[in-house]
Protein backbone atom coordinates (compact mmCIF):
# COMPACT_ATOMS: atom_id res chain seq x y z
CA UNK A 1 0.00 0.00 0.00
CA UNK A 2 1.21 3.88 -0.86
CA UNK A 3 2.42 5.47 2.11
CA UNK A 4 3.10 3.03 4.64
CA UNK A 5 6.76 0.98 5.06
CA UNK A 6 8.37 -1.79 7.23
CA UNK A 7 12.17 -1.09 7.99
CA UNK A 8 14.39 -3.79 9.80
CA UNK A 9 16.02 -1.74 12.34
CA UNK A 10 19.55 -3.20 13.87
CA UNK A 11 19.30 -5.04 17.35
CA UNK A 12 22.86 -5.63 18.94
CA UNK A 13 22.51 -8.63 21.69
CA UNK A 14 25.19 -8.24 24.60
CA UNK A 15 24.90 -10.28 27.67
CA UNK A 16 24.39 -7.32 30.33
CA UNK A 17 20.81 -5.43 28.09
CA UNK A 18 20.16 -5.31 24.40
CA UNK A 19 19.88 -2.41 22.45
CA UNK A 20 17.27 -1.99 19.91
CA UNK A 21 17.71 0.98 17.21
CA UNK A 22 14.70 2.86 16.31
CA UNK A 23 15.81 5.97 13.66
CA UNK A 24 18.65 8.32 12.85
CA UNK A 25 18.07 11.45 11.06
CA UNK A 26 20.19 9.25 8.23
CA UNK A 27 17.30 6.38 8.23
CA UNK A 28 15.26 6.05 5.25
CA UNK A 29 11.97 7.37 5.50
CA UNK A 30 13.00 10.14 8.25
CA UNK A 31 11.04 13.10 7.90
CA UNK A 32 11.49 15.38 10.70
CA UNK A 33 11.18 15.45 14.16
CA UNK A 34 8.27 16.67 16.20
CA UNK A 35 8.18 14.75 19.48
CA UNK A 36 8.49 10.79 20.82
CA UNK A 37 6.31 9.62 23.05
CA UNK A 38 5.62 5.64 24.37
CA UNK A 39 1.46 4.30 24.64
CA UNK A 40 1.11 0.86 25.87
CA UNK A 41 -1.72 -1.70 24.52
CA UNK A 42 -3.13 -4.51 27.01
CA UNK A 43 -3.26 -7.88 25.24
CA UNK A 44 -6.30 -8.67 23.72
CA UNK A 45 -7.37 -4.57 23.19
CA UNK A 46 -7.65 -2.56 20.15
CA UNK A 47 -6.82 1.14 19.50
CA UNK A 48 -8.30 2.84 16.60
CA UNK A 49 -8.92 3.83 13.63
CA UNK A 50 -6.89 6.67 13.59
CA UNK A 51 -5.93 9.52 10.79
CA UNK A 52 -3.18 11.85 10.67
CA UNK A 53 -3.79 14.80 8.38
CA UNK A 54 -0.13 15.99 8.76
CA UNK A 55 1.49 13.63 11.19
CA UNK A 56 3.94 10.60 9.85
CA UNK A 57 4.53 8.26 12.08
CA UNK A 58 7.24 5.81 13.37
CA UNK A 59 6.07 2.92 15.07
CA UNK A 60 8.49 0.82 16.64
CA UNK A 61 7.67 -1.63 19.74
CA UNK A 62 10.47 -2.52 21.97
CA UNK A 63 8.65 -5.00 24.58
CA UNK A 64 6.01 -7.32 23.55
CA UNK A 65 4.30 -8.06 20.45
CA UNK A 66 1.59 -5.79 18.62
CA UNK A 67 -0.35 -5.96 15.02
CA UNK A 68 -0.63 -2.69 13.23
CA UNK A 69 -3.86 -2.16 10.36
CA UNK A 70 -3.52 0.43 8.04
CA UNK A 71 -5.91 1.19 5.52
CA UNK A 72 -6.39 4.00 3.16
CA UNK A 73 -10.49 3.40 3.14
CA UNK A 74 -10.49 0.23 0.64
CA UNK A 75 -7.41 -2.14 1.14
CA UNK A 76 -5.73 -2.79 4.46
CA UNK A 77 -2.39 -4.02 5.55
CA UNK A 78 -0.93 -5.83 8.49
CA UNK A 79 2.03 -5.96 10.40
CA UNK A 80 3.13 -7.64 13.70
CA UNK A 81 6.52 -5.98 15.56
CA UNK A 82 8.46 -7.72 18.09
CA UNK A 83 11.40 -8.76 18.94
CA UNK A 84 11.39 -11.33 16.45
CA UNK A 85 9.91 -9.33 13.63
CA UNK A 86 12.00 -5.99 15.19
CA UNK A 87 12.17 -2.87 13.03
CA UNK A 88 9.91 0.49 12.33
CA UNK A 89 6.34 1.13 10.66
CA UNK A 90 6.04 4.62 9.06
CA UNK A 91 3.19 5.22 8.38
CA UNK A 92 2.33 8.65 5.56
CA UNK A 93 -0.73 11.22 6.30
CA UNK A 94 -4.00 10.32 5.59
CA UNK A 95 -4.40 6.56 6.22
CA UNK A 96 -5.85 5.32 8.79
CA UNK A 97 -4.03 2.81 11.68
CA UNK A 98 -5.46 0.44 14.31
CA UNK A 99 -3.45 -1.44 16.73
CA UNK A 100 -3.98 -4.62 18.83
CA UNK A 101 -1.74 -5.61 22.00
CA UNK A 102 -0.85 -9.51 21.14
CA UNK A 103 1.90 -9.82 23.84
CA UNK A 104 0.85 -9.69 27.92
CA UNK A 105 3.30 -6.54 27.88
CA UNK A 106 3.28 -4.64 25.08
CA UNK A 107 4.97 -1.13 24.58
CA UNK A 108 5.00 1.50 21.51
CA UNK A 109 7.29 4.42 20.76
CA UNK A 110 5.63 6.74 17.93
CA UNK A 111 8.63 8.74 16.74
CA UNK A 112 6.34 11.60 14.80
CA UNK A 113 7.41 14.19 12.28
CA UNK A 114 5.16 16.76 14.18
CA UNK A 115 4.51 17.90 17.95
CA UNK A 116 1.10 16.59 18.98
CA UNK A 117 -1.86 18.62 17.38
CA UNK A 118 -5.57 17.66 18.44
CA UNK A 119 -6.88 19.36 15.33
CA UNK A 120 -4.86 17.26 12.90
CA UNK A 121 -6.73 14.05 13.47
CA UNK A 122 -9.72 12.50 13.36
CA UNK A 123 -10.65 9.13 15.52
CA UNK A 124 -13.40 6.58 14.38
CA UNK A 125 -14.57 3.87 15.82
CA UNK A 126 -13.44 0.47 15.18
CA UNK A 127 -16.67 -0.99 14.12
CA UNK A 128 -16.66 1.84 10.99
CA UNK A 129 -14.53 -0.27 9.01
CA UNK A 130 -15.20 -4.32 8.20
CA UNK A 131 -11.74 -5.72 9.25
CA UNK A 132 -11.39 -9.06 10.75
CA UNK A 133 -9.29 -9.24 13.92
CA UNK A 134 -7.27 -12.50 13.50
CA UNK A 135 -8.14 -14.96 15.90
CA UNK A 136 -4.47 -15.35 17.57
Amino acid sequence: MKGVDFFAEKQIFHEKGDIFHAMKSSSNGFSGFGEAYFTTIHKGKIKGWKKHTKMVLNLIVPVGEVEFVVSDGKEFESFRISKKSYGRLRVEPNLWVAFRGIGEDNLVLNIASIPHDPNESENIELENFNYKWSEK
